[in-house]
C-alpha cells in the first residue's frame, strides 16, 4: 500500500470546532461550565494564592455583566452554581456570595476597555509573578512564547492591590489591543474571545514565564528571530488555536472532576 494510499480523506476528518449556541441560555450555561473547569485546572496547576485571582466572562444577554468566581470560595471546589453575575456598578445580581473587590476594579474596566472579549483570567501563579518583578515582556525563546510575540504589553507600575476602578482603567489601558498584560509586582492576565481561550493563554504563559526563568538562569538564551517568531505567532497565537489548546484539558478536568457542572 501506497502512502498516499494510507491517508484518511478530509471527508472521514472530525474536527473540532467553535461551538454555536441555540439560545442566550445555552450560551450562558457553556461559558459557566467553561469557567468552572477553568478554576478547577488552575488549581490542579499551582495558580491560586489563598483568596487571589479570578476568571470572569461576559453575559451573553447583558454585555455590561460579568460572571465571576465568589470571593473566598476555593479554586478546587468552584461549580457552575457558585459563580456570581455582578453588574457594571459591582453589584450582585445573582448569586449569594460577595465578590473580591479587587475583581470587579480590575476585571470591570479589562470588558470596558475590550468589549471584542468575553473573558479574562487573573492569578497570583508562581512563575507569573516571578517574572512580573523584573518589569519585563517575554522574549521569543520558545514556540509556546511565540504566541505572545508582539500580543502582550506591561503596566510598569505598582501601587498596592487594586481596589480602585481607576487603577483598574489604567491596566485596561496599558492592556491595549494585546491578549496578555504583565502586571509588574503582581502577576499575568490574559483575555480572549471565549473563556477558553482566555484560560488557555494564562496557562501557556505561566508556563512561558517559568520557562524563561529556567532557561536565563542556566545561561543565555537564544532568541527566535523577529521573522520566524511572527511566523510561529501565525501558527501558535490565533483565536482559534487558543481555543482548540484548552479543549483537552476541558475534557480532563470534566472526566476527573464532574461535579463542577453542578
Amino acid at each position: 500500500m501506497s502512502e498516499a494510499a494510507m491517508i484518511v480523506p478530509p471527508k472521514a476528518l472530525r474536527i473540532p470546532q467553535m461551538p454555536t449556541f441555540n439560545s442566550v441560555e445555552e450560551e450562558r450555561l457553556h461559558r459557566k461550565q467553561r469557567m468552572a473547569a477553568a478554576f478547577r485546572l488552575f488549581s490542579k496547576f499551582g495558580f491560586d494564592e489563598g483568596v487571589a485571582g479570578h476568571i470572569t466572562a461576559r453575559d451573553p444577554e447583558k454585555p455590561d455583566h460579568f460572571w465571576v468566581n465568589p470571593f473566598g470560595v476555593d479554586f478546587s471546589q468552584i461549580r457552575v452554581s457558585d459563580l456570581v453575575l455582578v453588574n457594571h456598578k459591582g453589584e450582585v445580581v445573582e448569586g449569594d456570595m460577595p465578590v473580591n473587590a479587587a475583581a470587579f476594579a480590575i476585571h470591570s474596566q479589562v470588558h470596558a476597555a475590550r468589549p471584542d472579549c468575553v473573558a479574562a483570567a487573573h492569578a497570583h501563579s508562581m512563575y507569573g509573578k516571578s517574572w512580573s518583578a523584573l518589569g519585563r515582556l517575554l522574549d521569543p525563546i520558545t514556540q509556546d512564547a511565540c504566541a505572545f510575540y508582539e500580543d502582550h504589553s506591561l503596566f510598569d507600575d505598582y501601587t498596592g492591590v487594586v481596589l480602585d476602578v481607576e487603577e483598574g482603567r489604567r491596566i485596561g489601558s496599558a492592556l491595549g489591543n494585546s491578549k496578555a498584560i504583565i502586571l509588574r509586582n503582581h502577576g499575568l492576565l490574559t483575555v480572549g474571545k471565549t473563556v477558553d481561550e482566555a484560560a488557555w493563554w494564562f496557562i501557556t504563559m505561566e508556563r512561558s514565564c517559568q520557562a524563561q526563568l529556567l532557561a536565563e538562569a542556566a545561561g543565555e538564551p537564544h532568541f527566535i528571530t523577529p521573522e520566524n517568531a511572527r511566523l510561529t505567532f501565525t501558527q501558535v497565537g490565533s483565536t482559534v488555536a487558543g481555543w482548540f489548546q484548552f479543549q483537552p484539558l476541558y475534557a480532563r478536568i470534566a472526566k476527573e472532576q464532574p461535579d463542577l457542572f453542578e
